[in-house]
């Protein structure tokens, strides 16, 4: 009996030591289990023109190693669809809505353009932050710059840093001769490459949150988009591309995937990593004509962006323009290594995160996305039959199943049908061959443009021409002067 009363001794001061040990020592590490927040974080990280091949768990020789390793640990989504151009696919991530349904599905945003993303949509980071998120964007927005109505302080971001206008310079931070650097709204003058800049400032963000609080951060790159600059460091790991261009946008690539990592490091030391579901993709297809890079003219070198086998690249509605790079993370709730072949559109995204981060979507309009939690976890498959590339006055393309119709309306008009499980690279039209099909897709495209806002690219770039065409009488001297304008 004594001995056993010794034992039992013994055996509780090693209990008690032990947890006193275990409590110690909790503090040493960056954040307790029992902090973490309820709900996911929430990382969005969005490239801009890379083209779907552009990464290295795609082929490319391109090195992408913190890209390829959130492949690796998380699931690939191979039949993932944006829109063609940026605006429409940044305005349908933040709506779950497609931009033909509040004029933003043509083009994009210029420069000189005084409209934005409709005020009475209630957008991805209003609902998270109502549902008590922290919400965040870091890099470019694009959804409207000349009112600052449309800018995202006023669309439900708590912090905003980067650039509002769709492209700018990556070391003056400028387009035409003026800055455009923001951070809450307020003129921002400093020096650096700006994908560095961003990546820096996400990670200081993520270093300064409360984990208590679950974080909503987009973090939007300017990278791959022209102009293709890179800092001198990163050309030379390219230095056996002879093309400049190709070149330069390798290297682009590659510093965007190193600022990932960084990324990556602070969410590990804040111990929010395993609590954090990554999405990562290109905003469309990679360009592959010089006149859809932007407003610098690139029309002097190559277009390097690769889309692979998919036909054409940015603002067709090709695959090549609509089917990008996409993956999604979050250790223990995706299988590593997965692959999610299933139909997905960007305005998915908005009822998926919603719902995992149980925020009401009460206040948005009849969304257009599904949510798509289940396909990605690989517990049932996609809901999603179908996809809407574009709903244009002059073009559009609708994919049900494997069918899917490409439609130019303006003379000469054009039918395509093509099947994307026997032909994804779309080279065999079989619309002749299908009437029915074609004829019912037809019809539904018809009643989502009757439904449809007018494109307000279009009506703005018609009345800025209306007022120079019939505000003057052109003598061969303004003639040449209207000619030369940019």
């Amino acid at each position: 009996m004594p001995e056993t009363r010794v034992t039992v001794r013994v055996l509780g001061f090693l209990i008690a030591f032990a947890l006193a040990l275990f409590w110690g020592i909790r503090g040493w590490f960056p954040l307790a289990a029992a902090e973490q927040p309820s709900r996911p974080n929430i990382l969005y990280i969005m490239a801009d023109d890379q083209g779907w091949k552009d990464v290295g768990f795609h082929g490319s020789d391109i090195k992408t190693p913190n890209l390829d390793r959130l492949a690796q640990t998380g699931a690939r989504l191979e039949q993932y669809y944006a829109q063609p151009m940026c605006t429409p696919s940044r305005a349908a991530l933040l709506t779950g809505r497609y931009p033909h349904r509040y004029g933003l599905q043509t083009a994009v945003i210029p420069s000189a353009g005084t409209y934005g993303l409709a005020t009475d949509e209630w957008l991805l980071p209003q609902a998270l932050k109502e549902s008590g998120y922290k919400t965040a964007i870091v890099g470019k927005w694009h959804l409207g710059h000349a009112d600052r109505k449309y800018w995202p302080l006023q669309r439900g971001f708590d912090y905003q840093y980067g650039p509002i206008l769709g492209e700018i310079d990556y070391f003056t931070h400028s387009a035409h001769g003026k800055t455009d650097w923001y951070r809450n709204n307020q003129l921002v003058k400093e020096e650096g490459y700006v994908t560095t800049l961003l990546g820096q400032d996400a990670v200081k963000l993520i270093g300064e949150h409360d984990p208590k609080t679950p974080l909503f951060l987009y973090l939007a790159f300017t990278a791959p988009h022209a102009p293709y600059q890179a800092p001198t460091e990163y050309l030379d790991q390219y230095k056996t591309i002879s093309d400049p261009n190709r070149r330069a946008y390798a290297a682009m690539i590659t510093a965007m995937d190193d600022q990932i990592g960084q990324v990556l490091t602070a969410l590990d030391k804040r111990g929010m990593r395993d609590h954090t579901l990554i999405v990562f993709q290109s905003d469309n297809g990679g360009p592959r004509s010089a006149k859809v890079t932007g407003e610098v003219d690139t029309s002097g070198g190559t277009i390097p962006a690769d889309n692979g086998s998919f036909r054409d690249g940015k603002a067709s509605l090709y695959e090549g323009g609509t089917r990008v790079v996409a993956l999604a993370n979050w250790p223990g709730h995706i299988k590593p290594g997965s692959v999610v072949n299933q139909p997905m559109h960007i305005v998915d995204w908005y009822p998926t995160l919603t719902g995992l981060a149980g925020a009401s979507t009460s206040k948005s309009k009849p969304l257009d996305g599904l949510n798509v939690w289940p396909a990605i976890t690989g517990a049932k498959p996609s809901i999603r039959n179908q996809i809407v590339y574009s709903v244009e006055p002059f073009r559009a393309a609708l994919r049900q199943g494997d069918w899917k119709l490409v439609w130019r309306v303006v003379l000469p008009s054009q039918v395509q049908l093509f099947n994307l499980r026997q032909d994804p690279a779309e080279k065999t039209n079989l619309a002749d061959k299908n009437p029915d099909i074609v004829s019912r897709l037809k019809q539904q495209i018809e009643g989502m443009s009757r439904e449809a806002v007018s494109p307000l690219f279009i009506k703005e770039a018609a009345g800025a021409a209306k007022s120079v065409i019939f505000s003057s009488v052109a003598t061969p001297e303004e003639a040449e002067e209207i000619e030369n304008q940019p």
